[in-house]
């Protein structure tokens, strides 16, 4: 059998899935590829100077990233044409005091964010990632920045229990969230005797502090987190434990993101839901205002909001829940009129294509899908209706991303979740409401969601950045022939 070569867009997708084990990481890679694209950074807090047929991005929070690029031929009223993702996926952060000692082992406290298949946490090569807020002294004063640390080896794992401890096992496995779930970092007699630095109650004394007495604040950071953790950390970032004053981290699986399969037909990866869709939007944007003559003759604004918090209900200043997205519709409207009232036009003008990973039909389990709504792997961006508009889709904006793929030759599916199941949400519900802007759900079929380890297709990886590329370049034409919704 002859084996499927990846194009470049795949082999793209596996990078930028091995850069990024958090969200924090999926956005500073973001800013690499937006920065070497020619696009601009602009900053929330200050003024923004804006001119027709330039690329910008700003960030918010260091965990959302929304990158535009502006027509030649836009003015003030006109639509924008985006597309929304997020950037986080289900996993275990680490607890504010994450040090837990019992039994002879030192284990790390964690919190479960979103609602993850926690039983594929189990047995997996453990390590840490996310960003450290790092204390900085020089010539007297002190200032506070924010680091991306990720450790590469494995230092944590979750153990199962033995079978002949739980003979019921094999018949439900039931995790307990607060019990189960805490990662195994060392034995308390390796830390006793490697002594790597001093903690309350813990491993060693601090013999070696050379006499200085800890400040009130490295006092307190020793001893929320075992200093085994801390050394490991301050060793990655070239810095002292000391100078470590807080984190947001969160454990990640060791095994890289692969293309996979007897046929090299899958992505074998942990955080497809989502940063597949928020990679394929990404690069699509970058490839259609790749030169000045992509932006020739568009008079709309291309647009991609990566947001946080997706995962949790988007409520945060940095989630789509936030003021985020009207905020910068309203900054780039306003920076070539006064006149406050084209923003209302502009957002009637506007589309939006809310790109989250979609249920693909599980061959094991087939009943789950309606049996008219069975999504495949191959069979290209899946889009999801529901009528209590738990998906914002209706019959013109699915219309629009379809004749889209019909005039490319791509393949499209329908998903609608059984009448007797719970369907779950996106982005797009949030910001149709929130700004009011038309808005399609879509998303590329995928395996395992929610899970440490998900699995989608190489296929369907290439529809997605052809048709989000399609969409940047083709929906200010299409949408003129668009009259049954005026």
């Amino acid at each position: 059998m002859a084996k499927q070569e990846p194009n470049s867009v795949v082999s793209d997708l596996i990078s930028f899935l091995n850069a990024a084990p958090t969200a924090f990481h999926a956005v500073d890679e973001a800013k690499k590829l937006l920065r070497s694209a020619g696009y601009e950074q602009v900053l929330e807090r200050e003024d923004w100077k804006l001119e027709t047929g330039k690329k910008y991005f700003f960030t918010r929070n260091y965990s959302t990233i929304v990158a535009f690029a502006i027509g030649k031929k836009y003015v003030a009223g006109n639509g924008f044409h985006m597309v929304g993702a997020h950037t986080d996926s289900p996993c275990l952060k680490l607890k504010p005091v994450s040090k837990v000692a019992k039994g002879g082992f030192l284990e790390v406290g964690v919190q479960t964010y979103g609602s993850g298949l926690w039983h594929t946490w189990f047995d997996r090569d453990l390590t840490i990632a996310g960003r450290v807020i790092v204390t900085e002294e020089k010539d007297g004063s002190v200032s506070y920045s924010h680091k991306l640390v990720r450790i590469e080896e494995p230092i944590m794992r979750i153990p199962t229990l033995a079978i002949h401890l739980d003979r019921d096992v094999k018949d439900a496995f039931k995790v307990n969230a607060q019990t189960h779930l805490l990662p195994v970092l060392a034995t308390a007699v390796k830390a006793e005797l490697n002594k790597v630095v001093a903690e309350d109650g813990g491993a060693n004394s601090d013999a070696q502090n050379d006499g200085k007495k800890s400040n009130e604040k490295t006092t307190s950071i020793a001893s929320k987190h075992h200093s085994l953790l801390l050394q490991l950390l301050a060793d990655q970032l070239g810095c002292e434990p000391e100078h470590i004053s807080d984190f947001e981290l969160q454990a990640c699986d060791t095994q890289p993101s692969i293309i996979a399969g007897a046929a090299k037909e899958f992505i074998f990866s942990g955080r497809l839901d989502n940063l597949c869709m928020s990679f394929c939007s990404l690069k699509a944007l970058i490839d259609a205002t790749s030169s000045d003559s992509n932006l020739e003759d568009e008079s709309g604004v291309r647009m991609v909001a990566l947001f946080d918090h997706e995962e949790v209900g988007s409520d945060s200043a940095q989630g789509a829940g936030s003021p985020a997205m009207l905020n910068t519709l309203s900054r780039i409207t306003s920076s070539f009129t006064t006149d406050s009232k084209l923003l209302e036009k502009a957002i009637q003008r506007s589309f939006l294509v809310s790109a989250d990973m979609a249920h693909a039909l599980h061959p094991n389990y087939m009943d789950k899908h309606e049996e008219n709504h069975q999504p495949k792997l191959h069979g290209g961006l899946v889009i999801k209706h529901n009528a209590n508009q738990r998906y914002a889709t209706n019959a013109v904006t699915a219309l629009i991303f379809r004749e889209i793929a019909r005039n490319h030759s791509l393949p499209v599916q329908d998903f609608v979740v059984r009448n007797d199941m719970a369907c779950g949400s996106t982005i797009g519900p949030i910001l149709a409401s929130g700004v009011g802007i038309r808005t399609v759900d879509v998303g590329a079929p995928q395996l395992s969601m929610h899970s440490i380890r998900e699995m989608c297709a190489v296929d369907d990886v290439k529809h997605s950045y052809e048709h989000f590329k399609a969409f940047f370049q083709e929906f200010t034409h299409l949408d003129a022939k668009i009259k049954v919704d005026a």
